[in-house]
């Protein structure tokens, strides 16, 4: 059944198609309907998850050396509940709001969830020699794989944010038809599908403030690798650095094996294997997104692909989604990916 697009009253670009899950509509909170102050403001609101009870630490070995570190909060009887991992976004952690809030809400839905870091993120740069980047769809199979096959799950769903959601993106498009059958859904918020126009839309001069954020925290992790690692990493060329794209061609592109940064970037997008993609997805976007253009949203591997719901509000920001409403419905993007987790589950 192909996509039909439809402009709703909010201002929402949707994709639809028959399925049990209806998404309710965005209401953007009147005091952050500009995406610049959305995004900061969701980085910065006071919130209370004391109600998440205490993780269990679970390493995974992701290949020969490397292990990511997954902060897990299992039900009592875990193999009756579905089970959401959870994949922050570019210098985020398993400690960034959107990803405690997530775990929060899914957790009292009923589902067993992990909060997991990406490479040398959350304090884990000793559990690798090597760098992090936002390609590396493989180390989510593995962990997809690890769950299946030792703990016996028999509903795995993933939700990522932001180079998150590329990667689990990807890792569905690659997977394609030979998907196992646990893996019941994959969520993406405002995904950085096409990580070209992501890295030079951060250089546009409205967007260096964040663009400084990333560099800086970038150049820290390097600062600890040198420490950890000084006969592999050198850390007298960061200086010279400033833009994702120069970092990206001296650091990150050598490091993997790219030719440079353009080989990087088109390698490591989920964009050329959404098409593929055959299990249930939902991708929310917004349309004054800074960071993502709305553009690359409007692809054939999206509008041509039953198994794929797009949602795209007029308003909303980076990965923000600050609704008119208060409390738990706050943020509706997390609200979201709960509720279609739920709708595709059989627990």
């Amino acid at each position: 059944m192909s996509a039909i697009p439809t402009n709703v009253d909010s201002g929402e670009l949707v994709y639809e198609r028959a399925a049990r899950f209806r998404l309710r509509p965005f209401d953007p909170h009147p005091l952050f309907r500009n995406s610049h102050l959305a995004t900061v403001a969701a980085a910065y609101w006071p919130r209370d998850f004391s109600s998440l009870p205490a993780a269990t630490n679970r390493l995974f070995e992701v290949e020969p050396g490397t292990r990511l570190l997954a902060k897990c909060h299992w039900q009592e009887r875990q193999h009756g509940h579905g089970t959401l991992v959870l994949v922050h976004g570019l210098e985020g952690s398993s400690e960034s709001p959107y990803v405690l809030g997530i775990a929060e809400r899914a957790y009292r839905a009923g589902f067993n969830v992990l909060r997991m870091n990406q490479r040398n993120c959350g304090g884990t740069e000793h559990l690798t020699s090597t760098l992090c980047h936002s390609g590396l769809s493989g180390d989510f199979r593995a962990v997809l794989y690890e769950l299946i096959e030792r703990d016996n799950l028999p509903e795995v769903f993933f939700s990522g944010y932001s180079t998150g959601g590329n990667l689990v993106l990807k890792m569905a498009g690659e997977l394609a038809g030979q998907a196992p059958r646990e893996l019941r859904g994959i969520c993406a918020v405002c995904p950085c599908l096409d990580l070209a126009s992501c890295a030079d839309g951060s250089g546009q001069p409205r967007n260096l403030v964040y663009e400084s954020y990333f560099l800086r925290s970038m150049r820290n992790t390097m600062q600890r690798k040198a420490e950890l690692f000084p006969e592999r990493y050198r850390t007298d060329q960061f200086s010279v650095l400033r833009t994702l794209r120069e970092w990206d061609g001296a650091i990150t592109a050598p490091e993997w094996g790219y030719r440079d940064a353009t080989d990087y970037y088109r390698r490591g997008s989920a964009l050329p294997v959404l098409g593929q993609i055959r299990v249930p997805t939902l991708i929310l976007a917004a349309q004054d997104d800074p960071l993502v253009p709305i553009a690359s949203f409007r692809n054939s591997g999206i509008e041509e692909n039953r198994f794929i719901m797009l949602v795209a509000p007029k308003y909303g920001g980076h990965c923000a989604f600050i609704s008119s409403e208060g409390g738990n419905e706050r943020f509706w993007a997390e609200q979201c990916v709960v509720e279609f987790c739920t709708s595709q589950s059989m627990s």
